[in-house]
């Protein structure tokens, strides 16, 4: 068996058998797999990277304004990102019984805030068009906690039940503003009929 020596920089021997060649044929041959390896993950990493914790999101849309607390923007604004790209809701399955959270259109008339709804006059009738994409309804104890409205343009308005206010005691008081913005510029009548 031959072997050849070379010198290193530092004086010391370094022999080369050919069992040696043999280990570094094997390594040769296992560099495309590791290589198409490296490329999946690479692929995918931005997948497990940009994907949003459910149960945080939910605790975050639970809250009293998840702007004001640092740790909640990014992941909300993230999914808000994907529910205008068709993605779904993620889902929590830590919740426990009755805390949910739900995604749903929004349609004016039907399913958008009257101060939110716009109506367009057109030969053929009226036409609705609403300020929002979309709402995220969530629910504690198995009842509707809040309901926040979003747009693609990234903004968001959160309505509150009866029973989040009295709970939270402190609330982000926008949507319940704009509500009576609206009912204030609103004809005698049906501002009346509005607080039926």
């Amino acid at each position: 068996m031959s072997t050849s020596t070379h010198r290193t920089a530092g004086g010391m021997s370094t022999g080369h058998a050919p069992g040696n060649l043999r280990l570094s044929s094997r390594m040769r041959l296992w560099r495309p797999h590791f290589l198409v390896t490296a490329l999946l993950v690479a692929i995918a990493w931005p997948r497990f990277a940009s994907a949003v914790d459910g149960c945080e999101v939910l605790l975050c849309m639970a809250s009293s304004n998840w702007r004001s607390i640092p740790q909640c923007v990014p992941p909300v604004q993230q999914v808000l990102r994907d529910l205008s790209r068709g993605k779904p809701f993620p889902v929590c399955r830590m919740a426990g019984a009755g805390n949910s959270a739900e995604h749903s259109p929004a349609h004016a008339p039907a399913n958008c805030p009257p101060q939110y709804t716009h109506v367009i006059e057109l030969p053929s009738g009226p036409r609705y068009r609403c300020d929002y994409s979309g709402a995220i309804s969530v629910s504690v104890g198995g009842a509707l906690f809040s309901r926040t409205w979003w747009s693609t343009s990234g903004d968001a308005v959160t309505e509150f039940s009866p029973a989040a206010k009295a709970q939270l005691g402190r609330w982000d008081t926008r949507f319940d503003d704009d509500h009576a913005a609206w009912l204030s510029a609103q004809p005698a009548p049906l501002a009346a009929d509005a607080d039926r």
